[in-house]
């Protein structure tokens, strides 16, 4: 009779659930996973429109690069004219650093911040 107790003993009870109780808490995942992807959404979009801008704004250089380079009457105003277009690529090429920087740095503050204060319930 010995084996028969022991089996008894060792089946594990079954954790009091109150479905309720698991439905908010589920309910409250959803809405910090919903509440992540939105705020990650609207800081996607925004680096969308700031990168379609300097697009833009690079079109713009170049085309006005262009009309620049068609005025040129000599090999030095040709020079002069790519070493000034050569000097605002490089600053476009150091902005464009910085907007890398910065946007990585939203995207991965709005991720931790979902991570640490979503997924436990907390508020932000």
């Amino acid at each position: 009779m010995a084996p028969k107790e022991q089996r008894a003993a060792a089946t594990p009870a079954m954790p009091n659930i109150n479905p309720a109780q698991f439905a908010e808490m589920g309910q409250k995942q959803v809405e910090a996973l919903v509440d992540m992807q939105r705020e990650l959404i609207g800081i996607i979009e925004e680096v969308n429109r700031e990168w379609a801008s300097r697009a833009q704004d690079e079109a713009k250089l170049a085309t006005e690069f262009a009309g620049k380079l068609s005025t040129a009457r000599s090999v030095p105003d040709a020079a002069a004219i790519w070493q000034d277009w050569l000097a605002r690529r490089m600053e476009i090429f150091a902005e464009d650093s910085r907007r890398i920087a910065a946007d990585s740095q939203k995207f991965m503050t709005a991720t931790a911040r979902a991570l640490s204060n979503g997924w436990t319930g907390g508020s932000s």
